[in-house]
């Protein structure tokens, strides 16, 4: 089962705490494999300096990871996040991020994501993670 756009925002909005709704991700594209979300440049979000804050990006990192868990098993299903890194690679500013989030690996209990993170126009890389997620339904 292909999961639309309309249900991965569904998705999005029934699942997450407030804060991460305050984020402003919208979903750009789902596939079997992963999937593409947006978080809109805001001065709330930017650190001293300027730069989008690392918190916002790994925020997005792990939202978009679940997403794409959710697309890959046609439905969100109850996961946990078990692992998490990122690394920062040069600052977003005055950009909207896209995360890319793309399964490596998904199994009936775990799934690993290999996430990036692009500011908007541009293919270089911002900020890069990866994730391992405990599948629980």
């Amino acid at each position: 089962m292909t999961l639309t756009l309309a249900a991965a925002e569904k998705i999005l909005a029934d699942n997450f705490a407030p804060w991460v709704l305050d984020l402003g991700l919208t979903v750009e594209s789902v596939d079997g494999q992963g999937a593409v979300l947006r978080l809109p440049w805001s001065e709330r979000l930017a650190r001293e300096g300027g730069g989008l804050s690392g918190q916002a990006l790994m925020a997005a990192a792990d939202t978009a990871t679940v997403i794409a868990v959710a697309a890959a098993r046609g439905g969100f299903v109850p996961m946990t996040t078990v692992q998490q890194s990122i690394s920062f690679q040069r600052a977003v500013v005055g950009a909207d991020v896209l995360v890319r989030a793309g399964l490596t690996k998904a199994g009936k209990r775990m799934a690993f994501a290999d996430i990036t993170m692009t500011a908007e126009g541009t293919e270089e890389i911002a900020a890069h993670a990866t994730a391992v997620y405990a599948l629980l339904g």
